[in-house]
This record gives C-alpha cells, structure tokens and sequence, in this order.
C-alpha cells in the first residue's frame, strides 16, 4: 500500500498514515483512480484536535476489516478541513441534505465526479443509538451503487441543483441603525437566563455574535456571558477557553483550545474592560500556541496520556501546579493565514491598549512569519504552513481578509505604514478557487454564516472597512456595502449566525470615531489615552510615520506631520481642533 499521506502538511492526514486504509489525501488523483475503477469516492473530513474524529480512527479505520471493505469498494480520501475549508463547505452544504446533525468526523460518499449521494458524521464500529454501524453503511452505500446507480445519480444530481438554487442569494439594502438593533434584540432574547450565553447543551461562546452585540451597544448580555463563561469549566485555569461545554451550564467542556476562539475572545475580553481575561488568553497564545517559526498553531489537542493511559480532557482536570509534570497535549502546528491574522490583530491591539510591546512585537513576529512562508512558488498566499513548509491547499477568502484585517491593527499599533500596505496589496488579490471543486463545477465557496468565525465575504467586508477608516479610498467602503447587501436579507432574518456581517453593517450605519495621536513618545500619556478611549480606528504615529502613512495614500493622516503631541479625534474625517491635553479627550465616541 502506498503510504500518500505521512509527508503531507497536516498534522491530521500525518496521524491516519498508518492507517490500514490506502488514503488519498485531497487532490484530483483520487477521483481519477475512482473513474478509472468505477467506484464510488469516501470522503473522511476532520481537524487534528478533534475527538470523535480520533475515535472513529481507533474503531474503523485502525480495523483491517474495515479498511478491506473500504479498499475494495471506494477510493478513500481524507481531508484536513482547516487546511481545506472550502471542501469542507462544499460537503458539510451537501451532506445537510442527508442529517440535519452536522460535525466532524464528517462522512461523506461521492460519485468520481464528485457529486455527494450519502453522508453522515461519526459512525460507530456496532449500531447503538439509533445510528447504524459503518460498516452496514459501507454495504448499504455500496448495494446502492451496484444495484441502483439510476436512483445514486439521481439523488446527487438533485442535491447538486438544490445547493446551486440556495447559493442564490436575495440581495438587500444595508441595515440602518434601527433594523441593527432590532437584529441585536433578537440575539437577545436567545440568551440563556439562569447560565448566560445562549442556548442549551451544547453550548459554545459564539464570538462573532459577541462582537456584533458589543457594536450594538448590548455589552450586558455580553458582560453577563463572559462571567458566566470565566467562572466556569470552559475557562481553563492556565488561560484560555475550551471550544464549547456539552452541558448548558457551562461544564463537561470538549477540551481542545482553538487559536480562533481564544483570539476573537481576546478581544471581546479586550472591549468589555475584562483586562484579567485578556492576560490570560495571551498567555495562553504566546505560551502554548506560538510555534518555533514565530506563527501561531491551530489548536491545542482535548486528548494526552495521563497516568499511563490515553484521556480526554485528563491533563486539564489535573491541578495547575501538577500539570508541569504531566505530558501536555499536543498542538496542532499548522500556522493558518487567516487564523493567525485573527491573533495579530487581536494581540497587536491589546498590547497597545494594556501597554505590553512584548505582545505587539510577538504580533510582528507572526506576521513576518506568514508573509514569508505561507506562499506557493509564485509568491500567493496559500492557507497554512507545517514547520516551515507552504501548504499546497489555496488561500480562502476568510484568510485573505482577516491577515488584512490584523495587519492593519499592526500597522496602527506600531505606526508602521509597511503593514497597512501589505494589508491593501492583500485585499486587492483575487482569492483562488479550489482546483478540484473547480474543475468539478461544485460551488467551493466558505459557509457564508457566521460561526466560530467571520465567513469569507465577512472577512473581506471587515478589512474593507478598516481600509476605508484609515483613509484608503471610498471604493474600499464600495466593496464593504456590496457584501453587506448581499447577505442582508439572510443576516437579518437569521442574525445568530450573521454576527461578522451585521458588526460590518453596523459600522456602515454610524460614522466612525477615527484617533490618530502624533507624537515622538508612542508610550506616552496622549497616546495611553487614546488607546483607552472607545474610537473605532487609533493610530499613534511619529511626524515621519504620519508623512510616510500620507505618501502611501492614507488620507486619515494627511497634513498630520506639521505638528508633534496632539491628537486629533475625528468623527467620519471630520476632525476637531487638535487635542493636547489628554484630559481633553472625550472617553466615549
């Protein structure tokens, strides 16, 4: 058997290479050999720190057995969906037609065209629960395309022109203030009242929703979920939150740390003053996370031997003080694009407003590390890196906005033009279409909710915004609103999941409180208070930076290199005489 995915860059796929299964990862060899042998394709998608997908690879994929069955009657592909999100869209969107319980591991059975007839998540090795065993759904699937390959393709030809008809969108106006707030109650009235947060079991922190109420002026519901959540399991006593709690008060936590919740938290925590909570995700992030590379890892594993024996969520149940002695889990070093864009922004601006340059520079440090080694042959970006090595998979769009979007916030945190610039240059490519999916003709574009993270067209449209902030251009304004409208009708009738979109049309809807400090002590008192104060854009420059930003075509700082310790505190460009005081700055916008 060939063994195609032990140099893969994806710590997951590395993990099933000895696998008794002859996996393909992603690529278009697979369904080429599925044309050639006339067999149906098995697309196995998951992440690295993922339990279930850990268990499913214990129970099935470990079994010989079932790895004869899978090699005799399919073409077995397994998919790293942080490395491939697209993919990992397009299937999820398809497999919605088959279970409404969507999640990772996630099982899917595709023609060799690649059009998905038969999907699930995890199967157990014996039937319980009401949920067959796989090795039935083998022979089922199997049966099918033997005996009734007319019914097969008929099913996928009809979920294909279904997913095709809902990517449709009804385009809309851009929400004023009022519909935002109405978006903002409705949010709301979902909050879980005896255990803040929202919902029942399971329960997640939702950090983009958290960010749209704390734009709409909601910060009691997000006060009420961030102390509900800080006082709780989620919150792991080294710093940092779990991915979600299985139970609606906020215990029995699935284990694994993710570099996305935490960055987005960071900044959630940043806003709401929980300056404690703040400290402890950095460390969390510059402790466990940041790779050797200067980058920052997907995540952190639920899973560790404890006491000699495989646990999960053993090492974390340990007291801190016991914990140095104990084998931590394992973190996922694939330093994502736009996952690490989330951190750079998120430790660049917290380490201006809580005064720690170590933060700042460690964002600098991450950013130098993606610019340089998440790029193909041609120098594009690509999604992630494995110690140094690019990745083959394309950049998403998501990872195209949020590295802007953090580069930005480098870029005003240090006063450092060459940052902003990068971001610009970044926002004007043009993402690259999955290859596969292309050539397939199914639509690879991200999930265009806002889950654990802004969907892609949020990503753009949020970088857009701050590009147009910093004085960019009204064109970049122009591309915010076009995707705003685009997901208007839907983000409002669903604003649970438009969190990232409706935080963009909020920003639309009221003019921006923009803070640009000129000043030769960047750790001063003018520049400590305005990195205090509640403005949407802060930039602290010296008179060379201010000029060097005006050259470059930001027009926020133009005629701001004449003078040296002022701020000028700016309403939609419209600025106040300059500020010397900085008692004389209004607090709140």
């Amino acid at each position: 058997m060939t063994n195609r995915l032990a140099t893969t860059g994806s710590p997951y796929l590395r993990a099933h290479a000895e696998n008794p299964v002859d996996w393909f990862p992603w690529g278009e060899e697979a369904f080429a050999e599925a044309r050639r042998r006339d067999v149906p394709v098995l697309v196995s998608i998951g992440y690295s720190t993922c339990h279930w997908c850990h268990v499913m690879a214990r129970e099935s994929f470990s079994d010989p057995a079932v790895a004869a069955e899978i090699d005799r009657d399919f073409v077995a592909i397994k998919v790293d969906r942080e490395e491939h999100p697209d993919v990992d869209a397009a299937y999820l969107a398809a497999a919605s037609a088959f279970t409404p319980h969507l999640g990772w591991p996630l099982t899917v059975f595709a023609t060799p065209e690649g059009r998905t007839f038969h999907a699930g998540t995890y199967f157990p090795p014996v039937a319980r629960g009401g949920v067959p065993s796989f090795r039935t759904v083998l022979a089922a699937v199997r049966e099918a395309w033997t005996e009734r390959r007319a019914e097969v393709d008929a099913q996928a030809g009809a979920v294909a022109a279904a997913l095709a008809e809902e990517a449709a969108a009804e385009p809309g106006d851009v929400p004023d203030v009022e519909a935002l707030a109405t978006a903002a109650e409705a949010i709301a009235e979902r909050e879980d009242p005896l255990f803040g947060g929202f919902g029942g079991a399971p329960k997640f922190p939702v950090a983009t929703t958290l960010r749209f109420l704390q734009a709409a002026r909601r910060d009691d519901v997000v006060q009420r979920a961030l102390a509900a959540m800080a006082s709780s399991e989620l919150h792991d006593e080294g710093g940092g939150f779990f991915r979600y709690a299985t139970q609606r008060d906020w215990t029995v936590p699935h284990y694994e740390r993710m570099l996305t919740d935490n960055a987005q938290l960071l900044e959630v925590a940043l806003d709401a003053g929980r300056h404690d909570l703040v400290r402890g995700i950095a460390a969390f992030l510059l402790g466990t996370l940041r790779r050797p590379g200067g980058g920052f890892g997907a995540a952190q594993d639920s899973e560790s031997v404890v006491a000699g024996e495989r646990s999960e969520g053993g090492y974390y149940r340990l007291p801190l003080a016991e914990r140095a002695d104990a084998a931590a889990p394992a973190v996922d070093g694939k330093v994502i694009t736009g996952w690490n864009g989330l951190a750079i922004g998120a430790l660049a601006r917290a380490g201006a407003v809580l005064g720690e340059p170590g933060w700042i520079a460690a964002a600098a440090d991450a950013a130098r590390a993606v610019l340089r080694t998440n790029r193909d042959a041609a120098g594009r970006l690509v999604r992630a890196s494995l110690d140094g090595v690019a990745s083959s998979a394309v950049a998403a769009t998501s990872d195209l906005g949020l590295l802007a979007d953090g580069l930005f916030a480098l870029a005003s945190a240090t006063g450092e033009v060459s940052w902003a610039r990068t971001a610009l240059d970044i926002l004007q490519s043009e993402p690259e279409p999955d290859p596969v999916l292309a050539a397939q003709g199914i639509a690879g574009a991200e999930d265009e909710t806002d889950g654990d993270l802004p969907s892609g067209g949020s990503a753009i449209a949020a970088a857009s915004l701050t590009a147009w902030r910093l004085g960019a251009g009204d064109e970049h304004r122009a591309r915010a609103q076009r995707l705003v409208e685009s997901r208007a009708v839907r983000a409002l009738a669903q604003p649970f999941g438009s969190g990232a979109i409706l935080r963009v049309a909020d920003g639309l809807a009221r003019p921006p409180r923009q803070l640009v400090v000129v000043t030769e002590d960047p750790d001063g008192p003018l520049a400590a208070a305005a990195r205090l104060a509640e403005a949407d854009t802060t930039v602290v420059v010296t008179p060379a930076q201010a000029a060097a930003w005006s050259a470059a075509g930001f027009a926020l700082l133009d005629d701001r290199a004449g003078r040296e310790g002022v701020i000028y505190d700016c309403t939609g460009f419209a600025c106040r005489l300059p500020i010397t005081d900085p008692a004389q700055l209004m607090p709140r916008r």
